[in-house]
């Protein structure tokens, strides 16, 4: 089942696009990059959803190719078991090597569940995997920065400390969306500079980059800025 899977993908290859999505993601092995689009993924996950041969392939772990990763992602975002959906998420996570797979990782079910998510977010930002820390704080951005929102929410990613800078850019993206949506009750961790230096620098940049933020607000943020070394 997986190798039509796997035929499938190779007809959809676009070389150009492998091409350029090889230096965006410059943790995979190019060896293991077809070069589909992610809308032609999108449509493949859809296809396959509720089949035997998606069942199929999202047991088949660990896979081979940086698409077959990203049909997954798609396949477990197209769930509508919240208890199922789960489950395969934390079987999936310790398989995830970048930071486009995480990030389209993104289950539309979640949505509907987010106080039985919430333990789940706690444990993932908990993690010491890389890519599970990232998807845990993109799950918090994602679903808890309107009306779930709570000062505790930040205070748990600003406690966060990592050396990897996948982990870190989402900290700052993190802070960055946190402002946009919760100014008044986000941005004492800026004052308090209660960030990393870099996260805390760069969370001010997308900050000041965004629409969203107020250019009085943006003048207050640039006044934030912390020097390094």
């Amino acid at each position: 089942m997986e190798d039509r899977i796997g035929r499938e993908l190779m007809r959809l290859q676009d070389e150009k696009y492998r091409a350029f999505q090889c230096k965006l993601i410059p943790t995979i092995d190019p060896e293991t990059v077809i070069g589909v689009r992610t809308p032609a993924l999108r449509a493949l996950a859809k296809a396959l959803a509720k089949t035997e041969a998606a069942d199929a392939f999202l047991r088949a772990l660990p896979h081979q190719l940086f698409e077959e990763n990203q049909l997954h992602a798609f396949l477990l975002s197209e769930m509508k078991d919240f208890g199922r959906c789960v489950q395969e998420v934390c079987r999936f996570l310790p398989h995830i090597d970048n930071w486009a797979t995480c990030d389209q990782l993104s289950p539309k079910v979640f949505k509907k569940h987010r106080v039985e998510l919430l333990p789940h977010v706690r444990a993932w930002i908990g993690s010491s995997e890389t890519y599970t820390i990232r998807f845990g704080v993109g799950m918090l951005m994602q679903h808890y920065l309107d009306e779930d929102f709570d000062p505790a929410y930040p205070a748990l990613v600003a406690g966060l400390r990592s050396e990897e800078y996948y982990v870190n850019m989402m900290i700052a993206w993190y802070f960055a969306t946190a402002l946009a949506k919760q100014y008044d009750g986000v941005l004492p961790f800026l004052e308090d500079r209660r960030l990393g230096a870099w996260t805390h620098n760069k969370a001010i940049q997308k900050a000041v980059e965004s629409y969203r933020i107020t250019p009085s607000q943006k003048d207050h943020l640039r006044t934030l800025r912390v020097r390094r070394g």
